[in-house]
């Protein structure tokens, strides 16, 4: 670690926060790393205490460290970029920055389009859906809980273990030959619901992103996904270019 100067006008708990994040992103610290405890950072740095504590405040709170009572602190695992110019493939995204994905299927059903679903899918009222709910994962780390809804006209005998089994995607090109022209996405903060929070495994404290997705086949929705995504894990970048 570099050294905090005590002559710089930068607060002290400033530079420890900087010298922490350098460190993290330079991989010294690895993900799920225990930090040198309070005390240590604080002989190490000759600092106070209360200093160390709102540095760790604040590295909390952007989302570097999370705190174990009894155990100490640790690296929290990295964030998920996600490039919004680009078709997105939650499989295809976490298999590019070295993490497993996975999803469970939590429930799946048929049921009849209500007003709202019609006018989203552009379907009439009371035609047939699927609809399920699948919680995605990186290395077995719950990340994002979807819900998404199809029509069946377009994707008949799907089962629920061909999305066990498969990326929701590859059985659309494999099975359905499915040609995608475009996705549009939308983009909300929101709190995090209790259910949401339990599944996900964190605190209501975290914040959510809703995310609500439309595939197009043509001009055609064949796809309307409501997301929760963990707003510790995910970041989303929009390069702009002229």
């Amino acid at each position: 670690m570099v050294e905090i100067d005590k002559s710089n006008k930068l607060p002290l708990y400033y530079q420890l926060y900087e010298i922490i994040t350098r460190d993290i992103k330079k991989g010294t610290f690895d993900e799920y790393d225990k930090l040198p405890s309070e005390r240590e950072l604080c002989e190490r740095f000759d600092i106070s205490r209360s200093t160390v504590r709102q540095a760790m405040n604040e590295l909390e709170k952007d989302g570097y460290i999370y705190k174990e009572h009894g155990k100490g602190i640790f690296v929290s695992s990295k964030s998920f970029k996600q490039d919004l110019l680009n078709f997105y493939s939650f499989t295809d995204e976490m298999k590019k920055i070295g993490k497993h994905p996975s999803s469970k299927v939590l429930d799946f059903q048929k049921i009849k389009s209500d007003e709202k679903l019609a006018r989203k899918l552009g379907i009439k009222i009371n035609e047939d859906l699927y609809k399920f709910t699948r919680l995605r994962l990186a290395d077995d780390e719950p990340i994002m809980l979807e819900t998404s809804y199809l029509p069946e006209s377009r994707f008949p005998d799907l089962t629920r273990n061909e999305l066990e089994e498969k990326p929701m995607y590859d059985i659309f090109r494999e099975k359905y030959d499915v040609e995608f022209s475009k996705a549009e996405e939308r983009f909300k903060p929101v709190n995090t619901r209790k259910v949401e929070a339990e599944i996900l495994d964190v605190s209501r404290k975290v914040p959510g992103m809703m995310i609500e997705r439309y595939t197009y086949e043509n001009q055609t929705v064949i796809e309307y996904t409501v997301g929760i995504a963990r707003g510790d894990k995910f970041e989303y970048r929009v390069m702009l270019e002229k």
